[in-house]
């Protein structure tokens, strides 16, 4: 099958638009800047399923009155090195990095700071705020639930979002290892990016309606589900299942915020659950102080060492061996922030709807 065509786009020409569309839709002058930094970093790190592709469904939720545009963010509990976040319905694009900052904040305090946040949305890549912690120069952690999609294991409907993890280690001459990943056999965007470019999922990703397998994203799509890290049993499925469990827990129950079946869409077109059992979606973000367990420097020189040897590992058959987590994303940065964001036709064609609807233009 042929591959879809695409088109280069300057990043900051897709963030000015983002920017100009979430202050169309009532976002402060700040908050969208803030908003489509985040999304920014997903494109330039080519995470291209949680970029401006994702545009529509937040021109979608804001538009019809799904998302607050201007929340009043707040704290509602509190220790020196804890606390929980109420987001007030605002964009996770604008919530998850306020509440980043206090966590970092508190670790720079205390030595470590947790916070969890209730009533909020979806907040693009996981990775951003790790990558925000690192430049404190602390290890931090991210983490959020998100709507159904993913089929607990031997389970035949959505129980659990993709729940992603993120954990960042800083280095001192080597780049630092920065963890990305989804619970689930794979990150939804990438289902919706089969879609658009015609292709069939990888096994082991997806089951239709009726709970067998499927390689078709429009089967997953019509009352599907995905699968969880590993798949199977035999794959270690039951693995990814338990780590999106342990997410969802954190975002849900320990924040205030709905966990598994109940966590609301984050577009349109996605059933809403019947019932809530808390407020909005959760995240859950950390940061840990390194001199609060040893040396700073000495730290980052271990993982300088680290890194050098696992590069140094022999290559398996037909590989250039191993990569360190982060180096697709840094590869993908250079590249972009010097040539430029391709995009593909379904996603220009969805930002040239929202142009045309918003008065903005795009291209």
């Amino acid at each position: 099958m042929t591959e879809v065509e695409s088109k280069i786009f300057p990043i900051e020409k897709l963030r000015e638009f983002c920017i100009r569309v979430f202050v169309h839709c009532g976002v402060p002058k700040d908050d969208a800047a803030q908003a489509a930094e985040v999304l920014a970093c997903a494109d330039l790190r080519g995470i291209d399923s949680h970029g401006v592709a994702r545009m529509y469904s937040y021109f979608g939720m804001l538009s019809e009155g799904h998302i607050n545009p201007k929340p009043e963010i707040k704290i509602v509990r509190s220790t020196p090195s804890t606390t929980t976040v109420d987001g007030d319905n605002g964009l996770g694009l604008v919530v998850g990095p306020q509440a980043n900052r206090i966590a970092v904040d508190m670790a720079e305090k205390c030595g470590s700071g947790w916070v969890g946040v209730c009533n909020t949305n979806h907040f693009g890549i996981a990775g951003y705020y790790v990558l925000q912690a690192l430049e404190r120069d602390l290890i931090g952690w991210a983490m959020t639930n998100s709507t159904a999609l993913v089929a607990p294991l031997w389970g035949a409907q959505r129980m659990l979002g993709t729940n992603p993890i993120a954990i960042a280690f800083p280095g001192k001459e080597e780049p630092p290892i920065v963890i990305d990943l989804a619970t689930s056999a794979a990150a939804y965007g990438k289902i919706e990016i089969a879609r658009r470019k015609g292709k069939p999922l990888p096994e082991g990703w997806a089951i239709n309606r009726e709970g067998r397998n499927t390689t078709n994203p429009d089967e997953l799509i019509d009352g599907g589900a995905m699968l969880p890290l590993g798949s199977e049993r035999e794959r270690g499925g039951h693995k990814g299942y338990a780590l999106a469990m342990m997410v969802d827990i954190l975002c849900g129950p320990l924040s205030g915020a709905n966990w598994g079946p109940f966590a609301p869409p984050f577009a349109l077109r996605q059933e809403i659950p019947k019932r809530s059992v808390g407020k909005g979606i959760g995240h859950f973000f950390g940061a840990m102080r390194i001199d609060g367990f040893i040396d700073a420097e000495e730290f980052k020189r271990q993982i300088d060492e680290y890194i050098r040897v696992f590069r140094a590992t022999k290559p398996a058959p037909g590989t250039n061996g191993p990569l360190i987590p982060g180096d697709p994303e840094r590869e993908a940065e250079q590249e972009r922030r010097k040539n430029g964001v391709p995009l593909i036709r379904p996603v220009i064609e969805e930002l040239r709807e929202i142009s045309k609807k918003a008065g903005i233009p795009f291209d």
